[in-house]
């Protein structure tokens, strides 16, 4: 006896949050701004929204590979002074040359995968594009499975909220009766055990409901911008009878179910790979076009000039040699003069004409852009490759494999789509139906505790009647909310197979 009553004392220390209001909301959140939000933040999908960046540039690139490829290029360069060798004693000194030059290079190449290269990427940017479109959808079910589960937890706090009020009235008048005669002490202590495992359950309760939030915030990509247990959430969804076509749904399901668009746009982009694959097999063509110069220039003007008198004065000779031979000839001969004239040599032959000097001078002075062109150059290439190993019959192979693949996983979602539509067409049908055998039981429930209160009351019923009946309530009216939100989850699942909202 005296064990009794230490548990009773224990189990009757009265909590607090019973006691308390709800906590003010001072913010509401609805389900509309929680999936524009998750556009916006959710780290998962920015990724995925990332790849079609990635995608439009390689789209770019493939246009980008049908133009030619320019190039040009520039130096200078320096060669230091020396003596050059020509073989069998031959030497010759040479001065230090400073020279510059560009070139200008166009190479303009056809083959089958660069003609094939924009629609492969086209069909590979329509797949990203249904990627992340279908991502989206999974994180709008997600965000709204969540905004559901949250609602549910909020929905099962508030019957949590109103078992502790009952056991509390019960508690109130199981001491009322104790205090007159009428009851006993055990009945007492069996309301004070009550009460506190209906605290503590509401404990519980407040805590799901806050975790269900923090779990929104996360599934939208964003922490919460207040407390928790201020924020509210706004929207409410009503139950209606389902009067879906299980034939349309499915027609829609094929044509607009997210993950089925984009494995099709995947098969289609691996129909295109084949057909690039193939094109390994026809010849290419290249074309290349090219334009150059370049400076050169001695930095020793007092050699060039040397070897310029040098080479003058052997061709004044040479010229006065032939002039006796012209006179043999019986022709008008040149003369030392004009020998030494054309020579470039002043009329003592011994130096050069300053004019010459000057003509060499400016003919030297070339660095860095005084250039000298050379020949265009332009050429043809035709290869057509006979045989490489087996490495494109196995690329072609590997193609084809892929789009066999892509064939099947097409066809399994196919098949999935049509037995989740299915399935969760029953899955409503069968909350709805729950719905209302439910709330049958929950009427009941509320009826038998009822009863069974005022048998108490009038002192023909037990407290253990009393207790019996509150807890069948709070289990009646716990499974009622839940099959409520299993009705609500099951529309957003269709919703989330078939590929477009379904509530009015």
């Amino acid at each position: 006896m005296r064990r009794c009553w230490l548990i009773a004392a224990v189990l009757a220390i009265p909590t607090v949050l019973a006691a308390q209001a709800p906590a003010t909301q001072t913010a509401t959140l609805s389900l509309s701004e929680a999936l524009a939000q998750a556009k916006n933040h959710n780290p998962l999908f920015r990724q995925r929204l990332n790849n079609a960046a990635t995608a439009r540039m390689q789209l770019r690139n493939a246009y980008g590979g049908l133009l030619p490829n320019a190039s040009v290029s520039g130096g200078m360069d320096y060669t230091g002074a020396g003596t050059a060798s020509f073989g069998q004693g031959f030497t010759n000194a040479t001065s230090a040359t400073v020279g510059s030059s560009y070139s200008l290079g166009l190479t303009w190449q056809f083959d089958g995968a660069r003609l094939m290269a924009p629609r492969e990427q086209k069909a590979a940017s329509r797949a990203v594009d249904e990627e992340i479109a279908n991502e989206e959808s999974d994180l709008r079910f997600a965000v709204t499975q969540q905004y559901l589960t949250s609602l549910q937890a909020s929905a099962q706090v508030a019957v949590a909220r109103q078992q502790v009020e009952r056991n509390q009235n019960f508690l109130e008048l199981a001491s009322a009766k104790y205090r007159v005669g009428q009851g006993t002490l055990i009945e007492v202590r069996q309301a004070e055990v009550q009460k506190a495992q209906s605290d503590v359950a509401l404990l519980r309760a407040v805590q799901a409901d806050y975790e269900a939030k923090i779990e929104l915030f996360r599934r939208i990509g964003v922490p919460s911008p207040i407390a928790v247990d201020q924020v509210a959430l706004s929207d409410s969804f009503a139950v209606t009878e389902p009067t879906y076509d299980v034939g349309q749904l499915l027609s829609q399901a094929r044509e607009q179910n997210p993950a089925l668009r984009a494995l099709e746009a995947r098969r289609r982009s691996a129909d295109v790979g084949v057909t690039s694959a193939k094109t390994a097999f026809l010849p290419s063509l290249s074309v290349r076009a090219g334009w150059s110069a370049f400076t050169q220039q001695q930095t020793d003007d007092n050699l060039l000039l040397s070897q310029t008198l040098g080479g003058a004065l052997g061709s004044a000779g040479q010229c006065i040699s032939q002039d006796s031979i012209r006179v043999g000839a019986g022709l008008t001969p040149i003369g030392n003069a004009g020998c030494y004239q054309n020579a470039g040599l002043d009329p003592t032959g011994t130096q050069l004409s300053p004019q010459a000097r000057r003509q060499v001078l400016k003919a030297n002075s070339t660095f860095p852009f005084e250039f000298t062109k050379q020949p265009f150059s332009i050429g043809l290439t035709i290869s057509l490759p006979l045989f490489t190993g087996f490495g494109r019959s196995l690329r072609l192979q590997q193609a084809r494999e892929f789009a066999l693949d892509a064939d099947e996983s097409v066809r399994a979602q196919a098949l999935q789509v049509e037995a989740d539509v299915q399935s969760r067409y029953l899955a409503i049908a069968t909350a709805y139906k729950a719905i209302a055998v439910q709330g049958s039981s929950r009427d009941a429930a509320r009826d038998q505790l009822r009863l069974a209160q005022d048998r108490y009351r009038l002192g023909s019923g037990t407290a253990l009647e009393v207790s019996d009946a509150q807890n069948t309530v709070q289990r009646a009216e716990g499974d009622y909310v839940t099959a409520i939100y299993d009705y609500h989850k099951a529309v957003a699942a269709l919703e989330a197979a078939v590929g477009r909202p379904l509530r009015p």
